[in-house]
């Protein structure tokens, strides 16, 4: 069950696909369930392809087959074969119909994938996870994303501990059964791949809500988690009807069955799951309350729930031909989720927030051993490919596309996709084929994108002519080799644009050999589409500072040889919230290379007086100012480093942060943050939202000159908090300083949410953030505490992830103990749960790059991982990969 193999499997090839010869039209399941066995009757139903010939092969791993009939008869001995992993059964023609019962081990399923236990056997409920290859684990089935068929499914268990009965699709019945037991049937009338199906059964209540649709269809909501928690289920209601309507209006979607159910549930690999009409959800994605979530929390549980509902047409109702079109519905879905946040909040708040989690999570990605095209040509083990690459990289492809087309083609366009593909299994060039004819424009030039791993970098210089009036834009670019991809080809690439005069105003645009330039428009897109071009711009009276990749048009690494003046008067003027924000971010770089360099202070002192200026600006957004106010972290600012030390690169940041708070003064900070404080509250509209943000990094700031005013304040906000998001940033904020008053918090917290799974995980997580070389003595005494499982994914992701990802100074010890210890815990997970194994051995990536020393223990620690015994499919590729990528 834990897909385990001493050996790595042949890699399975996108230019290999081949449709498959055997498809099933109907499937027929019955569940008799218990929690150490369950066995599982399905009658598939046979279509057979004529040019195809052969066997009938279908895919199971780890159960235990009971009987095997065809067409009502049982096969004999010699007519059908089964290894580890796959069926072949002889004599199948078209119509024939299969079926088999298998027995399954719910409570020793440790790996989360295929029907499992969640929760303490006493009072756990069993739920499925199919994505991508869970299905094999239920039954035997083709189980591939383009085989697409209609589902019956049958429930039956003891009335008593499983009261509640669910599955995809609409409710086709239930009843009573001798001996204390019941039944329920479903049947979902839409054609789905397997890893689309799901159950739940068990104890859990409901929060239950009625639901019209444009249209006036009515369809029952129902959210189910275990009592203890259902209170905690309003927030993630509200936000599926908010969801439901958005996607009616912008992209015309409605829902198409009669009943939607969502369960929670702490125990997941995964965020949650789009299963057709029964979205599974990790609990720590849809359980929200003031006093146990932050804002950044509900705003996860307005998203991720978002995310899971749209899916229904970008990815249920349509979905991906094989594992390497995973991009197209979760790249599109990412992209859709954010289009709704930026509406339901701020658009510029919310691209800041997008764009700094690419640039963390997944340009590293890009630049090291892992790095993959948002389309892979090939893999071994698929769960490794559910990256941020395919993911949030995915997602900036779609909005290239999106704004390339504008609202309305955009729209006009993923009409004809949707109505042109429901029902059916696409690709990528489905996908860009229906955008392109229904705008008649040629957009296959982006397919490249799709194939194509790095990121690139565009070079821009500019030069302006006074005897012509004229500034002309030269851009360029390149994307460095990757790990199978030496060469690279020219890209499409949109550059948002504007230009500003030396006093802060946008100028109008006339480009030359353009004939749509009358209207004087000061905002444009040009696009560069070979390895370098110019622009030249007419009518202009001055040297220009422009203003470039405006909303971040296109995933990029921009170069641009900026004077300190220049981002400053852009992050002074720019009315595009997010170009502010970049070139606040551009200069914070540049001061951290005055600091590490000791050259000069030009862009440290234009930045610290720009921010300065700024912060006694009482128009300026909150949110904004407080994200204005933070410098990139510590992974983003040591890509700026040939060899890097974490230490170094930590206490550099420091510093940077140190001269900020000088510039503002300590007495200007506390007098904003007592002003801030003077208005704590509850509400979760965006201003409250906004004042708490900006009230947490005021905080840190004065932190970083005067540490004793600092965590007395937090102190008091810690005793006071009315809410967990104020609680949690005084609480970081000790933490961080190793304050005295730390230690008593922490015992506070540790009584107060004892029983509270997801505060427990913050209370982890906190602590991981302790900096320098003593983190590594925390994290072992935090995974001696009797809260700690490396059973539940939440729970070792709040401590290993959040330490060896969150805290590179801490996880990066130039002895190399963070490195051995991290190790030790992947070849103890690995034997529980590959997946999340894999998924925590990526805080390795970048190891290449660290200094000397630290380089030499990092390969030696993941070495002995490789070396490991018996290691998943899952690791063993990552792990490899990291080695010799």
């Amino acid at each position: 069950m834990n897909n385990r193999s001493d050996t790595s499997p042949a890699p399975v090839r996108l230019s290999d696909y081949r449709a498959p010869a055997w498809r099933v039209s109907q499937v027929e399941l019955t569940f008799d369930l218990g929690i150490d066995t369950t066995e599982v009757t399905s009658r598939l139903h046979l279509q057979g392809d004529p040019a195809q010939q052969g066997p009938l092969r279908l895919d199971g791993e780890g159960m235990e087959l009971l009987s095997i009939e065809l067409d009502g008869q049982p096969l004999a001995d010699h007519a059908w074969r089964y290894t580890d992993t796959v069926l072949e059964v002889d004599g199948v023609r078209d119509g024939s119909v299969l079926e088999t019962r298998v027995r399954l081990q719910p409570a020793a399923n440790t790996a989360l994938e295929g029907l499992y236990l969640s929760g303490p056997r006493e009072r756990g409920f069993l739920l499925t996870q199919c994505e991508a290859e869970g299905f094999r684990h239920i039954t035997f089935f083709p189980d591939r994303p383009d085989v697409l068929a209609s589902y019956t499914v049958t429930l039956r268990a003891d009335r008593d501990r499983f009261p509640v009965l669910l599955a995809g699709g609409n409710p086709d019945g239930e009843g009573a059964l001798e001996g204390g037991r019941h039944w329920a049937r479903f049947v979902d009338p839409h054609p789905k791949p397997s890893y689309l199906f799901a159950l739940v059964a068990g104890r859990l209540q409901k929060l239950e809500h009625d639901y019209v649709t444009g249209s006036g269809r009515s369809v029952k909501l129902v959210i189910w988690a275990e009592p203890d928690a259902i209170g905690q289920c309003g927030y993630a209601m509200d936000a599926l009807e908010r969801s439901m309507r958005w996607d009616e209006q912008v992209y015309g979607r409605e829902y198409d069955l009669d009943v939607f159910h969502v369960v929670a549930t702490h125990d997941f690999n995964m965020g949650a799951m789009e299963n057709k009409g029964l979205n599974i959800f990790n609990a720590k994605y849809l359980l929200a309350d003031p006093d146990s979530s932050t804002d950044d929390e509900y705003r996860a549980v307005e998203a991720v729930v978002a995310h899971e509902y749209f899916h229904n047409w970008s990815g249920n109702r349509v979905t991906c031909r094989d594992w390497f079109q995973l991009s197209l519905k979760e790249g599109l879905t990412v992209f859709r989720e954010q289009q709704f946040s930026a509406d339901m909040n701020s658009p510029a708040l919310k691209r800041i927030e997008d764009v700094a989690l690419l640039r963390r999570a997944q340009f590293p990605e890009d630049a090291g051993p892992l790095a993959h095209p948002v389309r892979p040509a090939q893999y071994s083990e698929i769960n490794n490919f559910y990256t941020a690459t395919v993911y949030e990289k995915g997602s900036e492809l779609v909005r290239m596309i999106a704004g390339r087309l504008g609202r309305e083609g955009f729209r006009r366009g993923m009409d004809l996709y949707f109505s042109r593909n429901d029902g059916r299994a696409a690709t990528l060039e489905d996908f860009l084929g229906a955008l392109s004819e229904a705008n008649g424009i040629d957009l296959s030039p982006y397919l490249a994108w799709y194939s194509q791993a790095g990121t690139p970098r565009l070079s821009a210089r500019g030069h302006y002519d006074a005897a012509h009036r004229s500034y002309t834009l030269t851009l360029s670019q390149h994307t460095p080799p990757t790990p199978q991809q030496s060469h690279k080809q020219a890209l499409p690439i949109p550059v948002k644009l504007a230009l500003f005069d030396r006093a802060g105003h946008m100028i109008p645009l006339h480009l030359a050999g353009d004939k749509a330039d009358a209207s004087g428009a000061t905002e444009r897109v040009v696009v560069l589409d070979r390895a370098e071009q110019q622009f030249v711009f007419q009518q202009v009276n001055d040297a220009p500072v422009p203003s470039l990749l405006r909303g971040f048009s296109a995933p990029v690494i921009l170069e641009c040889a900026y004077a300190p003046a220049d981002l400053a008067l852009l992050l002074r003027h720019d009315p595009d919230g997010f170009n502010r924000w970049e070139a606040g971010q551009q200069l914070a770089t540049r001061a951290y290379d005055n600091l590490r360099d000791g050259d000069d202070t030009r862009a440290l002192d234009a930045w610290c007086e720009a921010l300065a200026a700024l912060f006694n600006d009482g128009s300026l957004d909150a949110a904004l100012l407080a994200d204005l106010l933070t410098p990139p972290g510590e992974i983003e600012l040591s890509e700026r480093e040939r060899q890097v030390n974490p230490s170094h690169v930590h206490t550099l940041r420091q510093q940077l942060q140190e001269h900020l708070a000088v510039r503002i003064g300590q007495e200007a900070l506390q007098r904003r943050y007592e002003s801030l404080a003077a208005h704590t509250n509850l509400q979760l509209d965006a201003a409250s939202q906004a004042h708490r943000r900006l009230k947490r990094r005021v905080l840190e700031l004065l932190s970083r000159i005067d540490p004793w005013t600092a965590h007395t304040l937090a102190t008091l906000q810690y005793d006071n908090a009315p809410s967990m998001t104020d609680r949690l940033a005084a609480l970081s904020v000790l933490v961080r300083g190793d304050a005295p008053q730390a230690h008593a918090a922490l015992l506070h917290f540790r009584e107060r949410y004892a029983d509270n799974p997801l505060a427990m995980d913050k209370w982890f997580s906190v602590q991981t953030q302790l900096p320098g070389e003593v983190v590594l003595e925390r994290v072992r005494a935090l995974e001696a505490d009797a809260a700690f499982t490396l059973k539940n994914p939440n729970r070792v992701n709040s401590l290993f992830g959040a330490w060896a990802r969150g805290n590179p100074n801490g996880f990066h010890r130039p002895d190399g103990g963070g490195y051995q210890l991290l190790a030790e815990r992947l070849k103890q997970l690995d034997a529980l749960n590959p997946q999340i194994a894999a998924r925590m051995a990526t805080a390795f990536n970048g190891w290449q790059r660290l200094e000397p020393g630290r380089r030499t223990l990092a390969r030696s620690a993941i070495e002995s991982v490789a070396a490991h015994p018996g290691l998943s499919r899952n690791l063993n590729e990552i792990v490899q990969s990291m080695l010799h990528g």
